[in-house]
């Protein structure tokens, strides 16, 4: 299994060319399905989740971001399929983007409590820019006042691991719409970069009642700077995760192309996420920006989940991550 994982993330490593970053988000550990399509029927039971996201309030034309995605699992639970769509805006740009996810799930020991999936999605990407609402001191010929739209096709690859105890898994997205060129007629449009993820994390009891979760991401696009999450929750009772992240800037190999005086530390995250019913969650983030945007006004973020519980449910065990 080792060797396995070793080769996946060999093979995913290789596909590195220039980037820029995707829409932020603080909540993905309650649903891993946004960033890896490996993710897909990992809670074994038919899921439906959804956010929305407002940051930076205070600035005009910040990041405004909200996606919904459903998965379950088929084929005795040795098969899982996803489907999610995502809209951001920023400023006058906007990009919208829909995959369906299939994950294939090795069974690692006798129960299936212990995965190795292999996850593919493939979908549409449409960026654009309304141009009718910048104001240039030099207007250029292209900007009509109208809206500029491309659509490309685009694929997800990713690989994910996990047990009663543990996960750790590693994707990359935007990985056929890299090739499509948005601009050959001329449009103002973002070129979708691809993007890579590496998470981990494990749980630890603590007592009988409480449980922590502590765990990270690796966010990186090459062309930006590469991003560290370092997140701890406590599960209280089974019924509220409480805890929060620290996000910042890391050096893991030489990005000499960006400025010199970028500040490495950005964000601190508190989050909760209660669960009035037994199938329902509800979760809300709130940012506090620790970087030259201080003063910008905060952001936040609210999640919701409801599972669907069927009669071939497989939730043997509680699914943690």
């Amino acid at each position: 299994m080792r060797r396995f994982l070793f080769i996946s993330i060999l093979l995913l490593s290789t596909v590195v060319v220039y980037a820029q970053q995707d829409a932020q988000q603080s909540q993905y550990m309650f649903n891993g399905i946004y960033i890896n399509p490996a993710y897909a029927g990992y809670k074994e039971n038919l899921n439906l989740h959804a956010y929305y996201r407002s940051q930076w309030t205070d600035v005009p034309g910040s990041p405004r971001s909200m996606s919904l995605a459903i998965d379950a699992i088929a084929n005795d639970g040795n098969v899982g399929l996803a489907f999610q769509i995502a809209n951001d805006k920023l400023g006058a740009q906007h990009h919208l983007s829909a995959y369906g996810n299939y994950a294939y799930r090795l069974r690692m020991n006798e129960d299936g409590s212990s995965r190795l999936a292999l996850g593919l999605g493939f979908g549409f990407v449409q960026t654009g820019i309304n141009t009718g609402m910048l104001n240039p001191n030099d207007p250029e010929p292209d900007l009509s006042g109208a809206n500029q739209n491309a659509i490309a096709p685009d694929a997800r690859l990713g690989v994910f691991y996990s047990d009663n105890k543990f996960y750790a898994g590693i994707s990359a997205d935007n990985l056929i719409s890299q090739f499509i060129d948005v601009k050959k007629s001329g449009a103002y449009i973002a070129q979708p970069k691809p993007h890579y993820y590496l998470t981990a994390g494990m749980l630890l009891g603590l007592s009988e009642d409480i449980m922590l979760k502590p765990s990270f991401l690796l966010k990186d696009d090459v062309a930006g700077p590469t991003s560290l999450d370092l997140n701890a929750f406590l599960l209280l009772g089974e019924k509220v995760w409480l805890g929060g992240s620290y996000r910042t800037g890391v050096k893991i190999y030489d990005k000499s192309h960006l400025q010199n005086n970028l500040t490495p530390a950005n964000t601190v995250v508190a989050a909760i996420e209660v669960f009035p019913t037994q199938n329902l969650r509800i979760g809300y983030g709130y940012d506090f920006n620790n970087s030259p945007l201080t003063g910008s006004g905060a952001s936040h973020e609210i999640s919701i989940g409801f599972y669907f519980k069927t009669g071939r449910s497989r939730m043997l065990t509680p699914r943690y991550f």
